[in-house]
């Protein structure tokens, strides 16, 4: 079995705020990196960050969306959402919000109320996905993925476990339901144990150590805040576990059309992009 080669490692550095709740670290984004990372967009990593109680609830306030899934992934702390068409929900440790913007939608995230009272450490993640043209103008929708339905499956030689959010391993598949080829698995690895990740030929494929530390394809060390970009030819990487560690793996089959993206707008063309702002402004959202 083929090895993906290593293309490029994203050192985490700097952060900056996401309304007044959330700083970030972006990891990859399509303003930088189009084709490397395709069917993926933007990689925010949020955290861990400590915020003392507080009255009045941080975050981001209402804001718009379309052309795209945004995939929020909740490691400590808790976050509240609600959007014009009614819907709200919360997700605490483990959970996963999936909301496809798809025509456009227009919401808000912030601390959970509980989160906000007490204070505490809030680290999450945020990945965009694209969605390929025929669907950028799709329903609006939800998919609100508590921890306990999320899939697990063992690794073997007692490596850790693998949470399959979105795609498949092994015969086990992922519960989120998605518009492409898309795997999303949320890694927890024990020390002093190697492994071996199993991943389809022509993905582009990102590894995001949240902490701990790895050697990857017996060449790269990896510690917290840090990612591994692959290539696209490749069925399998080896992950050699130095330390207990928590990872992220991306992978999906690209998208082969333009990207043109403007603030929460991402579609194919400049005109499409122009036809967002007309109607987010006629409110028609």
């Amino acid at each position: 079995m083929n090895t993906k080669k290593i293309t490029r490692i994203n050192k985490g550095s700097g952060s900056h705020w996401v309304g007044d709740g959330f700083p970030v670290t972006t990891m990859f984004s399509y303003q930088t990196q189009t084709e490397e990372i395709s069917p993926f967009l933007l990689l925010d990593y949020a955290g861990p960050t400590e915020f003392e109680s507080s009255e009045k609830a941080r975050g981001v306030e209402k804001h718009p969306h379309r052309g795209f899934e945004t995939v929020t992934i909740v490691y400590q702390g808790e976050l509240e959402h609600s959007d014009n068409s009614g819907n709200a929900g919360k997700i605490g440790p483990g959970d996963v919000q999936w909301m496809t913007a798809g025509r456009g939608i227009i919401h808000e995230e912030m601390h959970g109320r509980e989160f906000t009272r007490k204070g505490g450490t809030l680290e999450m993640v945020q990945l965009w996905v694209n969605l390929p043209a025929k669907d950028k103008m799709s329903q609006p929708k939800y998919q609100e993925i508590l921890n306990s339905n999320i899939p697990v499956v063992n690794l073997t030689g007692d490596a850790g476990v693998m949470r399959l959010i979105a795609g498949e391993y092994k015969g086990t598949k992922g519960i989120a339901n998605t518009f492409t080829d898309v795997n999303l698995w949320d890694m927890r690895l024990n020390g002093g144990h190697k492994t071996e990740l199993n991943l389809p030929d022509g993905h582009n494929t990102s590894i995001l150590v949240l902490s701990g530390k790895v050697i990857v394809n017996n060449t790269e060390t990896l510690e917290g805040k840090e990612l591994a970009q692959f290539s696209l030819e490749g069925e399998q990487i080896l992950v050699d576990i130095q330390d207990d560690s928590v990872l992220l793996l991306m992978s999906g089959q690209p998208i082969d059309e333009p990207v043109v993206g403007r603030g929460p707008f991402v579609m194919n063309t400049a005109e499409e992009i122009q036809a967002a702002m007309k109607d987010y402004g006629a409110g028609l959202f």
